[in-house]
């Protein structure tokens, strides 16, 4: 409880009240609307996230290990009319939020009318922050309807090498400054990896994020994809649960706004492109059910498709084959867990490659098995009273694992020992990452 206060303390005390009310109102109240239309919809076997993350852009200037966007491809955008069809449409579902994902976001010549256009949404922009200078810090705060979130992901040594180019960590920084001096409501993210878990998963960092003012973080964790997918940077599943178990105690005893996606308020893993949460639009404007999964049937663009964005996501037999092979096969990922079935399901719908490079196909079907964030028998409830309450309501699995049995498809290392083993041949369990972020 403590904690809690302090932390509505410093929700209340050191943010601006103009971007206050935009949270509370366009993510908070309307937010929560557009859960609880989705709870609706579910009922009635209609699929429409309430959350859309949207690859604006797949120009990047940096190059990440492990990247699974073509940043070095010719760029390609979804332009303003393209957006701003796309997000009316998606308002008139109830739609409120928008995670704006690339390559880089910054790069896009038209994010800030796209951000202008919409004063009635809240944007999550994903972001290395090395564009945000002072002038375009000063034009987040004047809009108020749009939170960068940052990526931090090592130390100056680490940072360089896990983003292709030198100077990464104090330009990010940079960017990060800006925004807390304009008092831009800022979060910062890492990919934990085995290069910077030991730095950056430390109450230490927790604390110094706090003292700078940065009002919100999130931990997700590094995932083996795409053509160069390093695997060697995976955590184990004993680093997987330590990231867990900081994660759940951190939110009980800091005043910091801790995100995670891929948990119910019990521990319980879930999946948030299983119950339909969210989805994935891609720069070319392929909807794809998670950035990782990059396949699709759809597209938001015209093309001979007149029908509504939201009978393009509902009628879509290829998204909901996805979830209900997912809600059947494991409460985690299924991408990480059974590629083959992904696989299957990719060649039954005669769903296109979405990438500029076109390996996606290969790159699944080479794709070796790996844990995710389903551990059966070790969940780790939340402490916190508040996320506790929060996720009960507004972000858990809604009921779709209910009756499934998991151990009938369940990745192999999940298998009773005594019986003999099945299904596709595994890494080691030392080489693991769980599920995608946007």
């Amino acid at each position: 409880m403590k904690y809690t206060l302090q932390m509505a303390r410093r929700v209340l005390f050191e943010t601006n009240k103009r971007l206050l009310w935009k949270l509370f109102w366009n993510l908070g109240v309307r937010g929560s609307l557009s859960v609880l239309r989705h709870r609706r919809r579910m009922k009635r076997g209609q699929f429409f996230p309430p959350f859309l993350y949207i690859s604006i852009i797949n120009s990047c200037n940096l190059r990440c290990q492990g990247c699974w966007v073509d940043v070095g491809h010719k760029q390609q955008t979804i332009d303003l009319p393209a957006m701003n069809r796309l997000i009316g449409e998606a308002k008139a579902a109830g739609n409120s939020f928008f995670g704006l994902v690339g390559g880089e976001p910054f790069m896009h010549p038209e994010l800030f009318d796209i951000l202008a256009a919409h004063p009635d949404c809240y944007f999550q922009v994903f972001t290395n922050g090395q564009f945000i200078t002072d002038e375009k810090a000063r034009r987040l705060f004047e809009l108020g309807n749009v939170t960068p979130l940052i990526s931090v992901e090592g130390n100056e040594i680490v940072s360089d090498e896990r983003r292709g180019r030198p100077d990464v960590y104090n330009r990010t920084l940079d960017g990060i400054r800006n925004c807390l001096k304009h008092g831009v409501l800022t979060g910062v993210c890492t990919s934990l990896c085995r290069t910077n878990i030991d730095d950056l998963l430390t109450e230490s960092w927790i604390d110094r994020l706090i003292e700078m003012g940065v009002l919100y973080t999130w931990f997700h964790v590094y995932r083996p994809m795409g053509p160069d997918a390093c695997p060697e940077l995976c955590l184990t599943p004993e680093q997987q649960q330590r990231a867990r178990e900081f994660v759940v105690e951190m939110r009980a005893r800091k005043p910091i706004i801790i995100i995670d996606a891929y948990y119910d308020g019990d521990g319980q893993a879930l999946c948030p492109a299983a119950n339909g949460m969210s989805h994935h639009i891609n720069p070319w404007g392929d909807i794809e059910p998670c950035p990782i999964v990059q396949f699709s049937t759809e597209s938001i663009h015209p093309g001979d498709d007149d029908r509504p964005l939201f009978e393009r996501f509902t009628q879509s037999e290829f998204l909901a084959d996805f979830r209900r092979l997912a809600q059947e096969t494991t409460r985690g990922c299924i991408v990480l867990e059974r590629p083959d079935l992904l696989h299957e399901l990719v060649v039954r719908h005669g769903a296109r490659d979405s990438t500029a490079r076109r390996t996606a196909h290969a790159e699944l079907k080479s794709m070796v098995p790996r844990t995710s964030q389903y551990h059966p028998g070790r969940e780790i409830p939340e402490r916190n009273w508040y996320y506790r309450i929060a996720k009960k309501f507004l972000f858990s699995d809604f009921g779709v694992y209910d009756g499934h049995d998991h151990s009938r498809t369940a990745a192999p290392w999940r298998l009773n020992p005594a019986s003999p083993a099945s299904g596709p041949k595994t890494e080691p369990a030392t080489q693991t990452a769980p599920t995608a972020d946007p």
